[in-house]
């Protein structure tokens, strides 16, 4: 009879063994955390300030804000510690949190791109009509719903994964609990809790995907029906960040989760983790910023204040 160990801790491997790039790893995502608080939890305090910014695009910035500064929070201060003091063991119930949590905000932010994409396409499509389309009760129940969708998608993940056993092998080829990388160490039998895990993340990444696609395909052909070039730019700058927001996102999320883990590389994986991870959650606050005259101006009126 083979003899097994119930497993009680995890050891990540990171993302190197090699000792001369600890200290740069260390600085660079030292650097982009750093910019990923200040950033988010920057535009967050902005649009609390701003009464000009308490609309329902910015309020679902403010909460997307909030989602990219928590996910980035949930794994980058771990695998900064792993890279400053070499220690890259993680117990059992904080691997689970990290799963649950990393999962639940990245839901969350699907949907909330998701919810930002209609909210593109009422200020475009239905512009005499967009305050009583979007009302706060709208608002609200369109952000609730995205958090509890991230919350249940998460419990569904960490549950399942957590359903399986595991023995002697606890060495995770990652620099952080991800959910395909925790489960491959299972000794049980864990296709059906892969599948479960893929058609669970297909039906979210779809769903959202599809209500941005349909949104923009108005916005797109409201855009060929504007008589004026102005009209037709400022349809343009409206989505723009948006659009790349987008981009960005989903196509980190289809590369990574949505293909068999017969195909995972955990290499390529890794490096599409780090950008998920954390550049991501730190290029968001640049693109809505950098692109919007509305959060440009209300920083610097705020500047100017506090001088």
């Amino acid at each position: 009879m083979e003899n097994r160990t119930e497993v009680t801790e995890f050891l990540l491997l990171g993302l190197t063994d090699d000792p001369h790039l600890q200290l740069p790893l260390f600085v660079t995502f030292l650097l982009i955390y750093t910019l990923t608080v200040v950033g988010n939890l920057g535009m967050i305090l902005l649009i609390l300030l701003d009464p000009h910014l308490h609309t329902p695009m910015y309020f679902f910035l403010g909460n997307l804000s909030l989602v990219d500064f928590s996910y980035s929070s949930a794994v980058t201060p771990t695998v900064m510690a792993g890279l400053l003091t070499g220690n890259k063991v993680i117990s059992y119930n904080a691997c689970a949190a990290q799963m649950f949590l990393f999962g639940a905000f990245a839901t969350v932010e699907s949907y909330l791109l998701a919810s930002m994409g209609y909210d593109r396409y009422a200020a475009v499509c239905k512009t005499l009509h967009y305050t009583t389309t979007m009302t706060t009760r709208v608002c609200a129940c369109m952000v609730m719903g995205s958090y509890t969708c991230g919350f249940l998608t998460a419990s569904i993940h960490v549950g399942d994964t957590l359903s399986l056993s595991f023995c002697n092998d606890n060495v995770v080829h990652h620099f952080f609990c991800d959910v395909p990388a925790v489960m491959v160490l299972s000794c049980s039998d864990s296709h059906v809790s892969e599948l479960v895990i893929v058609y669970v993340v297909s039906f979210n990444t779809l769903f959202s995907l599809l209500v941005i696609l349909i949104s923009y395909a108005f916005i797109f052909v409201s855009i060929l029906r504007m008589p004026s070039g102005a009209g037709y730019q400022k349809a343009l700058s409206t989505c723009a960040s948006h659009f790349i927001a987008v981009s960005i996102f989903y196509g980190t999320v289809i590369f990574m989760y949505l293909q068999p883990s017969s195909n995972h590389s955990m290499d390529t994986d890794k490096i599409s983790s780090v950008f998920y991870t954390m550049v991501i959650p730190m290029l968001n606050p640049v693109v809505y910023s950098l692109r919007n005259k509305e959060v440009k101006s209300s920083f610097t009126k705020i500047i100017l204040k506090a001088k």
